[in-house]
This record gives structure tokens, sequence and C-alpha cells, in this order.
């Protein structure tokens, strides 16, 4: 009797051990961003501000569907003039104490990520500006080919949810709410 005790602790080791061992031996899927483009559009009855940066980082972990994106402030282009540029950052976003926006979360939705196909999907998480964390959900489209992702998305962001301010004397030049656009491509890193 004591032995099959014995051999009933060893088999329910050896199992835990084997099913243990091959979650950590498994690997985790990490897809970076090899190609990406963040957009915004201020659409102001007085003026159009368009701006973009193609320094958007990222990664997915399609174990858990989690994600995290990034873009520094600075490396957007495109402004109407230097002088926009430079409120962009100085005044308005601040840039030297805020220098990045993100968003990291995870989908909601599940996506097979080892087939090919096109998912619509919302994104959950937090997304921060200027210095102050929102939770949001994007609704984003994902494609899967031949082992590559590609997310494309676009939504708002209030101003007035990140404490960005708009003066008064600027008020009809800057739209209170700023359309984005994100495409990206992710592969597996190696």
């Amino acid at each position: 009797m004591q032995n099959r005790n014995w051999l009933g602790w060893i088999l329910c080791c050896a199992t835990l051990i084997l099913c243990t061992g091959y979650t950590l031996l498994r690997p985790v899927q990490l897809y970076r961003i090899t190609e990406g483009k963040i957009h915004f559009k201020s659409d102001a009855p007085l003026e159009l501000i368009e701006a973009s940066s193609t320094k958007l980082k990222g990664l997915i972990k399609t174990e858990d569907q989690t994600f995290a994106f990034s873009v520094a402030n600075e490396s957007f282009e495109g402004f109407n003039s230097a002088l926009q540029r430079e409120h962009f950052n100085e005044n308005y976003m601040e840039s030297n104490r805020y220098p990045n926006c993100t968003f990291s979360g995870k989908i909601i939705e599940p996506v097979d990520f080892t087939k090919n196909g096109m998912y619509s999907v919302r994104a959950k998480g937090k997304l921060s500006v200027h210095g102050v964390d929102v939770e949001r959900i994007i609704k984003s489209t994902i494609t899967i080919k031949d082992g590559e992702i590609k997310v494309n998305s676009s939504f708002i962001v209030p101003l007035q949810e990140h404490n960005i301010t708009i003066p008064k004397v600027v008020y009809q030049k800057i739209a209170e709410e700023i359309n984005v656009e994100i495409s990206a491509t992710l592969t597996p890193q190696k």
C-alpha cells in the first residue's frame, strides 16, 4: 500500500515537472514594430494642423495578447511651420517633461496569430498623453499574413482628458479633439 502512495506521488511530481517544463520551454512569441507611422490632425475653424512620426515603437506578445506602443513627441514632423512645431512641443505636449505618448494593454477579442486572416478587435489599456493616463478602448484592425502582423487604427484624443489647455488667443486654431491614425507592421522578434 505504501509503495502505491509513493508511486502516485512520483507520477504526480513527474507530471507537474513535465507540464511546468513544457510551459517554461515553450517560446514566448513577441512581435516588434519594424515599420510604423502615427499621424495626427487638428481640424479647427481657422487652421488645419497635421504632423506624423515614423518613429512608432511597439510590441505585441501573442501568448496573452498584450501590447505596448510608444512614440516620442519630438519625432513628429510636417507642421505648417517650425514655430508651430515648437509650440506643439513646448506649450502643449511639454515634451521636455513628458517626452512620450504611450498605449499599453490587452487585445480583448481572441486572435489566432498563427493563421492568415483579418480581425476587428478592441484594444483596452492606458493611453498616456501629456503625463495623464486615461483608460481607453480603441478599435483596431489586425491583419495577419505569412507571419507578419499589420495593425491599423484611428481614434480621437480629447485634449481636455489629458490636461492640455488651449489659450483663448488660439482656441479657433487648435481643435479640442485630435484625430489620430496609426499603421504598423510587426514581425517576430529574434
